[in-house]
């Protein structure tokens, strides 16, 4: 009998795997993202030290709905105009094992308008 995985589960996964390449470091570091029905986070981490240096969410801005496009798009352009405070400038995209399409295409397209590369 074959079993089957939750979605989240096969996220997890993936996730795991793309961590076991992907890493931040001071010069570039790891913009990762989190999603949830209600709300969507990003934050941009150091790995080496173990450090979030900038963080923003749906929840944090205050938004009547996390749960969209247009968020998504706030809060990316949002971390990315706190990073280039901080003179952060080129970060590693870290999805999380999330398809790249919708909210975290919205997110990413934002931070890169506002000014981040990756």
């Amino acid at each position: 009998m074959i079993s089957k995985e939750s979605k989240n589960v096969s996220r997890v996964r993936r996730h795991a795997r793309v961590r076991a390449k992907i890493s931040g470091t001071k010069e570039c570091p790891r913009l990762c993202l989190y999603r949830s029905n209600k709300n969507i986070e990003a934050q941009i981490i150091d790995d080496v030290k173990g450090v979030t240096l900038v963080s923003s969410s749906s929840m944090s801005l205050k938004l009547e709905n996390g749960s969209n496009i247009d968020a998504a798009a706030k809060v990316g352009a949002d971390i990315a105009a706190k990073a280039i405070a901080k003179k952060i400038k080129t970060v590693v995209f870290d999805r999380s094992g999330y398809v790249y399409t919708g909210r975290v295409k919205a997110l990413a397209d934002a931070a890169r308008e506002a000014g981040l590369k990756f």
